[in-house]
């Protein structure tokens, strides 16, 4: 059996972008599966959400229903506590045999700040999204050569830019799934 990909974020909203990379990873890494789990309480107490918890996993849900090997969990917007990539892990270690979890470059470029960094990589393989307009050059976390790089398109869509755009009147065609779409307009999300 192949890997399966863990793909955690806020998807605050989820977009086209999310879309397009777990796709990829997929194909160029040929893992089973993909499962999508937004985040709970982040380590990361600067992050203004914009969405509840809630809402962010229906529109989710709605983002991947009909492909089938998208999945969805709510593990850590269900804990109560701060959610931690290797506390996840392992609990879906105990379900999955081989996992890969799938993070941006800039989440590479200071992954020695996160939890217990070295029981991740015990976890789970490391597949980095690289962008076209990294260099080489530039400064190197010491988990760099335990990453896999996976070279899927740039899709510069960013979940912020989608949120100032509904804030600000303006359309988000094409940048989130249609249903995602009606989704936010129906419950009048991103408007404050």
């Amino acid at each position: 059996m192949s890997a399966v990909g863990i793909f955690g974020g806020s998807f605050d909203p989820p977009h086209i972008g999310h879309l397009i990379a777990a796709q990829s990873v997929l194909e160029i890494r040929k893992l089973s599966k993909i499962i999508f789990i937004p985040n709970g309480i982040s380590p990361n107490k600067n992050y203004q959400r914009g969405a509840s918890a809630q809402d962010r996993l229906n529109m989710l849900k709605i983002s991947i229903e009909e492909i089938p090997y998208f999945e969805y969990s709510d593990i850590e917007i269900k804990n109560p506590e701060v959610s931690y990539t290797i506390n996840t892990l392992r609990m879906l270690r105990s379900l999955y045999e081989e996992l890969e979890l799938i993070i941006g470059y800039d989440n590479l470029l200071e992954f020695s700040t996160w939890k217990e960094p070295e029981e991740i990589i015990k976890c789970a393989k490391l597949a980095v999204l690289k962008r076209n307009t990294i260099t080489e050059s530039e400064i190197k976390d010491k988990y760099y050569n335990t990453a896999v790089f996976v070279d899927t398109p740039v899709i510069e869509i960013s979940s912020t830019e989608i949120r100032k755009r509904i804030k600000n009147g303006l359309p988000v065609n094409y940048l989130v799934a249609d249903k995602v779409k009606e989704y936010i307009y129906k419950f009048n999300l991103y408007k404050e």
